[in-house]
């Protein structure tokens, strides 16, 4: 069975964005860029929701073609083109869409069975709020959060409306130069209560 895993930058305190969406306090470098390279390669699709997708969408397909685009910007272009997306949302419009699935209900059902696909790792980076439906429904195998060391205080937090416990074992972490420490956790059973 593929494994869902989720990519998610946080502040020590919680949160994925500022009050406004801010995002640039998220510290990313070149090690940070090498280490996700690593995990896309064992991956073959990418689940958004709809704004992280868009968003990407608006960047990646040709940020590989640009005159400046640095080694990370061509690798992950070719990867984000190469790669299935998946899109949960009830508002898109799939008209013209290429090698791109769009859920928008019986979550469970689509996300399972393309989950028992043959293929590779399904990597979901941000997205928080479609990561939080598939948290609730207990479809995420693993997560990698990425702790900044930043306190925001007030902001979109990394995990929201959690109804029931989901145990989770740390399975290693890392220590990036840039004071980001990586972990890297396996649920261990899905809503135990």
């Amino acid at each position: 069975m593929r494994h869902l895993i989720f990519f998610m930058h946080t502040s020590l305190d919680g949160f994925v964005a500022g009050p406004n969406g801010e995002m640039n306090w998220i510290k990313v470098d070149e090690e940070m860029f090498d280490f996700v390279g690593t995990m896309t390669e064992k991956a073959d699709a990418a689940l958004y929701g709809r704004v992280t997708y868009e968003m990407m969408q608006g960047y990646w397909p040709t940020a590989g073609d640009q005159p400046n685009a640095s080694r990370h910007d061509k690798e992950h272009s070719a990867w984000y083109k190469r790669v299935s997306k998946i899109v949960l949302s009830t508002t898109m419009n799939t008209n013209g869409l290429e090698n791109t699935t769009v859920i928008s209900d019986n979550l469970v059902e689509n996300i399972n069975k393309i989950k028992n696909q043959k293929g590779s790792n399904i990597l979901i980076f941000g997205s928080p709020r479609a990561s939080h439906s598939l948290l609730r429904e207990g479809l995420i195998n693993e997560f990698w959060l990425f702790v900044n060391p930043i306190l925001l205080g007030q902001g979109m937090p990394l995990f929201n409306d959690v109804q029931e416990m989901t145990k989770l074992k740390l399975i290693e972490s890392i220590i990036f130069s840039n004071g980001v420490i990586a972990l890297h956790y396996e649920t261990l059973r899905n809503h135990v209560s």
